[in-house]
């Protein structure tokens, strides 16, 4: 996974203009943005979502991503009322954003909203067969009898993709991040061993 590949799915709006401010300032720590939402929880809630680009989010990186995205709203000062920040980890049930989200959550359950409208729809579900072409192919849940089974959806006009929560998908993504994890300790022991007495 490229740490600077582009977000297909974006936001609109006053989110969009977070997400403007904030995913310059999360590349330069190194993570990558995944999303954020200005919801009305607890009066008024940013939640930015991040990750490294092995998929792996800890409290610390949350920590690190809210000490340095904070001082940067308030410089531009997008809501124009009150809010508690929350920065998170996209969690097991994530959002896709990206193509190769698409690629790697291959064989997993997903929810799409389409953005335009395809074939007289704009929701589908199913399972993620991978992008071809520049769009996601996934096989149908609701495939009508004698209908095509699998449709390819423009990632460019997805509104919101999202896994669906199953035991398949947990399994998946407690293995990946033990990997990740995994592959990131010996070079973290390496920093430290040649850190300064």
């Amino acid at each position: 996974m490229s740490a600077h590949e582009p977000r297909i799915v974006t936001e609109q709006g006053v989110d969009a203009r977070v997400a403007a401010i904030v995913e310059p300032v999360i590349e330069d720590l190194g993570y990558r943005l995944v999303r954020t939402r200005i919801s009305a929880a607890n009066g008024c809630t940013l939640q930015i979502m991040a990750e490294r680009s092995d998929g792996t989010m800890s409290v610390e990186d949350c920590e690190t991503v809210s000490r340095a995205v904070s001082p940067a709203l308030d410089v531009e000062d997008p809501i124009n009322r009150a809010y508690h920040l929350e920065v998170s980890s996209p969690g097991i049930d994530r959002p896709l954003v990206r193509s190769g989200d698409f690629e790697r959550w291959a064989g997993h359950e997903l929810k799409v909203e389409m953005a335009v409208m395809l074939d007289g729809r704009k929701r589908f579900r199913g399972t993620l067969l991978g992008v071809e072409n520049g769009a996601a192919k996934i096989r149908l849940a609701d495939a009508r009898e004698g209908g095509e089974d699998t449709v390819a959806l423009p990632l460019e006009n997805i509104g919101e993709a999202k896994l669906v929560l199953t035991d398949d998908l947990i399994t998946a993504a407690l293995k990946a991040e033990k990997a990740a994890l995994a592959a990131r300790e010996p070079q973290e022991e390496l920093t430290q061993d040649n850190a300064p007495n």
